[in-house]
């Protein structure tokens, strides 16, 4: 591996408290982490890339937790439920990550996406509305929300990863109804035990940047708390726009990368 210089760390560091800032408040920070360093670190495997992604991810993914755990309404005993499985799946995906190629994935991530994007653009209410007046979900529900958020979307978390906040948060307010600020605040509990599981396995490997790691971390982790905050000042619907945001910024990335890089 080449050495970092200082400006590489600079920028990395910069880009690392931005992906906290939209991490914290809707998910999505690895579309702007990964391909940072990524890019950063042209010579290294990109095992390494991932490895210190979640390294980093994981701090700031719990200072967003620990903020809303202490403001917003959680179903804390779902939420650790999530949590647990998703830090199992999350590890076994991350075990895959070195074996199945990016590129073949990123065709089926964009039309995902854009269905996320179609649904929210044509549900304006989507996310927005009192959850006490919607009935609750059936059991049936529940557990198919425990196996699309702890299994399916925690194991691409650990393959792959960036994206898996806006994952989470759609798939909270689409199978149980709840608000976006609560399906963010659950998805950063589910994410931080994601980044965990990940995180051992690439740890382990030896793939972890560690002199590059803790510098991001602290970056990430100021973005991260003044994201949560501000998402907790202005509720639902700004967490809605930004989701919108992140969304299309992403399908943009994924394209590029898929068929102009």
């Amino acid at each position: 591996m080449s050495d970092i210089t200082l400006t590489t760390a600079v920028v990395l560091c910069v880009v690392a408290a931005l992906a906290g800032w939209v991490d914290a408040v809707v998910g999505g920070g690895g579309l702007l982490l990964l391909p940072a360093l990524l890019l950063g670190l042209p010579d290294s495997s990109p095992t390494y890339a991932l490895g210190t992604n979640k390294a980093v991810a994981v701090t700031g993914t719990s200072i967003a937790a620990v903020t809303y755990a202490r403001k917003a309404p959680l179903d804390r005993p779902l939420a650790w439920r999530l949590a647990g499985l998703a830090l199992l799946s999350a590890a076994g995906g991350a075990l895959f990550a070195s074996a199945v190629s990016k590129e073949a994935l990123q065709p089926l991530i964009m039309v995902v996406l854009l269905t996320v994007a179609g649904f929210v653009v044509f549900r304006p209410r989507f996310g927005l509305g009192d959850e006490g007046a919607a009935p609750a979900p059936t059991r049936a529900r529940r557990a198919l929300a425990l196996l699309v958020v702890g299994v399916v979307i925690a194991f691409y978390d650990g393959l792959i990863g960036p994206g898996t906040g806006t994952f989470l948060v759609i798939t909270l307010v689409g199978l149980l109804g709840m608000s976006m600020l609560r399906a963010t605040a659950t998805a950063k509990i589910v994410n931080v035990g994601t980044n965990l599981g990940a995180l051992a396995v690439f740890a382990g490997n030896g793939t972890v940047l560690w002199q590059l790691a803790p510098a991001m971390a602290l970056f990430n982790m100021a973005g991260a708390w003044a994201g949560a905050h501000m998402a907790l000042r202005r509720g639902s619907g700004f967490v809605r726009a930004v989701l919108l945001v992140v969304v299309t910024a992403l399908v943009a990335r994924l394209a590029y990368d898929q068929w102009w890089s």
